[in-house]
């Protein structure tokens, strides 16, 4: 089982290396050749301001920090498809609240065997822990050196090994979510620095200021705003949303684990 997660867990690292790059060139991609297409601009420039109403146009202008805000857009929406999809697997095929209680209902009749057998009906992180103390379960009936204290002992060390194990993979890359949501703020401001500077450039020329630096600074500054803000946005609600249904699994594991050792308990005097 422990090389199976190491497994699992090299794959979840190899798929964090390869994301971020592949988002920052497609990010860069899309602000060059989409966004900053000569023909969202007046004249068919670029380097113009952009046409009325035309929104790519507008954050082409925002400057090079656009395409990185980009990349950390594309990149919360990556780990968050992959948390969700990794994270349903975990739950199992039914619900996990139902699946405890049936487990509780087989414990309480001592039907052993019928739990381990809804444990491969439902798989998942869930299912397996309980299906590992299951086991031990068995392993200790059948033990006649150990006292029942120990057998007890025995079983809620399985179950807080086997939850240790499969914990870490349901919280692998959520690091990155919370990254991403301070990164992509700070981002944004500097992207608001910078624009704010070269809105204060055009002001500061000797006789008329220049109104299209004037502009494209404001611009440069209020779309970085915005973008940063929004994507920290998405990334914290995404992180507190998986960081929820994580604890909803670990709560489950805990109950079940406790059911476990309580119907050993008042099974075996």
């Amino acid at each position: 089982m422990e090389k199976g997660k190491k497994e699992k867990k090299g794959i979840q690292l190899q798929f964090a290396a390869f994301v971020i790059p592949v988002a920052l060139v497609v990010a860069i991609i899309i602000y060059k050749f989409v966004m900053g297409d000569p023909s969202h601009f007046q004249g068919g420039n670029s380097e113009n301001n952009p046409n009325p109403g035309d929104y790519f146009g507008t954050i082409y202008k925002g400057g090079f920090i656009v395409p990185i805000l980009i990349c950390l857009l594309l990149t919360v929406i990556s780990f968050c498809i992959e948390r969700y999809i990794t994270i349903s697997k975990a739950q199992g095929k039914s619900s996990v609240l139902n699946f405890v209680k049936s487990i509780r209902v087989n414990l309480t009749s001592n039907k052993i065997n019928e739990a381990l057998t809804l444990c491969d009906q439902q798989k998942g992180s869930v299912a397996n822990v309980i299906k590992s103390a299951l086991i031990k379960y068995q392993d200790v009936e059948k033990a006649d050196d150990m006292t029942k204290d120990q057998k007890l002992m025995a079983i809620q060390k399985d179950v807080e090994e086997a939850t240790a194990l499969e914990l870490p993979g349901l919280e692998q890359n959520l690091v990155i979510l919370a990254t991403i949501s301070s990164v992509a703020t700070l981002m944004g401001l500097l992207g608001t620095v910078l624009g704010m500077i070269r809105a204060f450039a055009a002001l500061a020329n000797a006789g008329a200021p220049d109104s299209v630096a004037l502009a494209q600074g404001i611009s440069e500054a209020l779309i970085n705003t915005a973008f940063g803000i929004g994507t920290a946005a998405i990334a914290v609600i995404a992180y507190n949303f998986f960081t929820t249904k994580i604890d909803k699994l670990t709560y489950s594991i805990d109950e079940a684990g406790f059911s476990i050792v309580q119907s050993y308990a008042a099974n075996h005097k």
